[in-house]
């Protein structure tokens, strides 16, 4: 008797589409390794973003996704319009329910700027997708962020497209979730994902109560050259490093007015300031201002590598936040063994102790910024390498890529009524 072949009673993979509205982008390299990893777990992964990202990329990581990427606004004013003459033409009725639905969202976002006529475009961008995905044979959308990407999905899914699944990271989502139409993203998906309880509650805050069920949570997941790193020492050196948007939302004015006062007082350190954004300009004024070219270094965009350097290179990471889900940045630094300074925000808490792995301090408020950073420079290198092992077994329990990743395949396959893969077949290579 022949044994049977394998390959031929086996599934067909799943095809997963990632949907984000950009990617990729430096400061979004959690959802290439989150990708990538579901994409080592069995899956095909087709990239797909609204738009490329207009700064230059520098982690060759993020180049190589480049090339796999499809941007749906690359096709042009003409291109959208001919799909959207296609879907009007060839699903009339399914066309005018994602009509109706785009306006209804439309005059939801209105006060803020995502409009009708904003909503129309997406819609066009929906019929782009619709065609891709059919040549695809799509299993599913899975989009980052609830905004702009979880409307094409959303639009998509009622145009007659595959079901999707959206993540939503905050803390935008959570400003503005009826405008964004939370409630209706989370009633039309297979699921929905919150990466902290902070914000599952939010998400449950705005969706029906018969929808709680299905939002679930799965954490960011780490880059192995963070999760996998051997520790190193924190150094005796009073360095100190902050990564981040330069963004009203990250707090970093009240960052360098803590500076400021240290330097007052007296108390030696170093602050490196590692990102871009709109307030660069602001906070390089600042610097100026209080006097701080000799203590605060402004180092621009820096690749994943350079990143963990500069971390091990310093005492601790900052980051002053005044709104936030739960900064990956914040899970490299643990995962680094280095404690973190940090703010009473969103999912912060679940992850810094006070004490423990970091301190916490109230958000606008530079003198307890202030006086957390004096201790973290005056404390002794092997009190705060104690702080940091620990923080280093809290993010391996919570972040690790490939358990979350799992946990996010598995969803999709219970969604679709099949049953979750095997153990990945990588593992056994």
């Amino acid at each position: 008797m022949n044994a049977p072949v394998a390959d031929e009673a086996a599934a067909p993979p799943l095809r997963i589409a990632y949907l984000v509205n950009t990617y990729p982008m430096t400061s979004a390299s959690f959802i290439r390794r989150e990708l990538l990893e579901v994409e080592a777990q069995g899956a095909v992964v087709d990239r797909l973003t609204l738009r490329r990202w207009a700064t230059p990329l520098v982690d060759p990581d993020d180049l190589a996704e480049d090339l796999k990427t499809r941007a749906v606004l690359e096709v042009g004013a003409l291109g959208l319009a001919k799909a959207l003459l296609k879907t009007a033409a060839t699903r009339p009725g399914l066309f005018l329910r994602g009509l109706k639905q785009a306006i209804q969202l439309g005059r939801r976002g209105s006060a803020s700027g995502q409009g009708v006529l904003r909503h129309a475009i997406y819609l066009a961008e929906a019929c782009v997708l619709l065609d891709w995905h059919r040549e695809a044979a799509t299993d599913h959308v899975h989009a980052h962020y609830g905004t702009n990407g979880a409307t094409v999905a959303l639009l998509t899914r009622t145009l007659g497209g595959p079901p999707f699944s959206f993540t939503t990271h905050g803390p935008e989502e959570f400003d503005r979730p009826l405008a964004l139409g939370l409630d209706v993203k989370v009633a039309s998906s297979a699921f929905a994902v919150a990466v902290s309880e902070y914000g599952r509650s939010q998400l449950c805050r705005w969706a029906a109560y018969d929808q709680w069920p299905k939002i679930r949570v799965v954490h960011c997941g780490l880059d192995p050259m963070f999760l996998k790193a051997e520790h190193v020492a924190v150094p005796e050196a009073r360095r100190l490093v902050c990564v981040g948007r330069m963004a009203e939302q990250k707090g970093l004015p009240i960052l360098v007015e803590a500076a400021g006062r240290l330097r007052a007082e007296g108390v030696d350190f170093e602050l490196t300031l590692v990102g871009g954004g709109p307030l660069l300009g602001e906070i390089e004024a600042l610097v100026d201002r209080l006097g701080l070219r000799d203590r605060v270094r402004l180092a621009g965009w820096k690749s994943n590598a350079e990143v963990r350097d500069l971390i091990q290179q310093s005492r601790a990471l900052v980051l002053p936040s005044f709104a936030e889900g739960l900064p990956v940045v914040l899970m490299e630094a643990l995962a680094l063994g280095r404690p973190v300074v940090s703010t009473w925000v969103a999912g912060i808490p679940e992850l810094v102790q006070p004490g423990v792995n970091g301190w916490l301090v109230p958000p606008s408020s530079a003198e307890a910024l202030a006086a957390a950073l004096r201790e973290v420079v005056e404390a002794p290198a092997a009190q705060l390498d104690a702080m940091g092992r620990r923080g280093t077994e809290r993010a391996a329990r919570r972040h690790d890529v490939a358990i979350e990743a799992r946990k996010l395949a598995d969803l999709i396959h219970e969604s679709l009524g099949r049953e979750p893969r095997p153990e990945p077949a990588r593992l056994l290579r």
